[in-house]
């Protein structure tokens, strides 16, 4: 059965199987071909898909005063407006705010997330794709946190580009400001929910997928053409689910980040959106987020399936 993978920034996963007894002394070490491997592809799908990202950053931003509708006398933004606002207020260009430092934490992310999941993998004899669902969920979510955890001061400035609210000049700018103004604990705000939903985001995906692609008959992932059907279709499927599952989390991540003196911890964020929105709050930004996550995951899929193939780590 041919080996196979699958991946995604901002929430990873990755089912990838290379055959350590191949390296040799003069080749790149598995893990490094992976990191150049995760890093290529979850570039390219992030620059594609940033407007999605910067929507839903906008949409949970809860001093958002785009109307679209009104829901029992609560003012619901919607996507489509928000779309139309930035354009008009920002031009075509302003889809792309947040771009720098959305690159900045995609390029080593995807990296160290690829880099320790093959690590850990390889630590557990793992290596042929046969992983059972607790080991992928257990699996997503190490190697997800160990990346998060170091590019959580990125994910802070990234989601403030995003806002509108704050008014950044660059990237070293953005980092000097927050540190002077609030310290560590500013770079790390939101530490909490951003890894309640990037952790359990890469595990559950990472379950979702393996379990899927494991009911697909094998003759089918041996040949290239239905390979690559049979992984977006794995792709799509495990993304809508596990976005779902994290959404509450994405929200309380972005009002702390954005707003730190307000929300000092998730309790009261979330008592924030409860009140202000009721249980649908919860799930603001739902639409973009799952949009993107999904189609991330299938041009990730395809970019790293031919860069692996490209540079021998399959």
């Amino acid at each position: 059965m041919s080996q196979s993978a699958a991946t995604f920034s901002n929430g990873w996963a990755i089912d990838t199987a290379p055959d350590l007894q191949n390296s040799t002394d003069n080749d790149y070490h598995p893990v490094f071909k992976a990191f150049l491997a995760g890093s290529f592809s979850g570039t390219f799908s992030t620059i594609l898909f940033q407007p999605l990202d910067l929507v839903k950053t906008r949409l949970q931003n809860p001093t958002q005063h785009v109307v679209a509708a009104t829901v029992n006398s609560r003012i619901q933004p919607g996507m489509i407006t928000i779309f139309t606002n930035i354009i008009r207020q920002e031009q075509i260009v302003g889809l792309w705010r947040g771009m720098v430092p959305s690159v900045a934490r995609c390029v080593p992310g995807v990296g160290i997330y690829f880099s320790s999941l093959h690590w850990l993998k390889a630590k557990m004899g793992k290596t042929k794709g046969d992983l059972g669902a607790l080991e992928a969920v257990t699996l997503g979510v190490l190697a997800r946190t160990m990346s998060g955890v170091a590019l959580i001061p990125i994910t802070v400035i990234k989601t403030r580009y995003e806002s509108g609210v704050y008014k950044y000049n660059s990237l070293g700018g953005a980092l000097k400001a927050i540190y002077k103004a609030e310290g560590f604990r500013g770079l790390s705000c939101g530490l909490g929910p951003t890894l309640a939903r990037d952790a359990p985001f890469s595990g559950l995906y990472l379950m979702f997928y393996s379990q899927a692609k494991q009911r697909v008959p094998k003759e089918w992932l041996q040949s290239p053409g239905a390979a690559s059907a049979v992984h977006f279709t794995c792709g799509i499927v495990a993304g809508i689910a596990a976005s779902l599952a994290t959404n509450p989390a994405d929200v309380l991540k972005t009002n702390m980040q954005l707003y730190p003196d307000k929300f000092p911890n998730a309790f009261s964020a979330a008592v924030y959106v409860n009140q202000t929105y009721g249980v649908r709050g919860y799930f603001k930004g739902a639409v973009p987020r799952m949009l993107r996550r999904t189609l991330m995951a299938a041009m990730a899929w395809t970019v790293f399936e031919e860069v692996t193939r490209t540079i021998g780590l399959k």
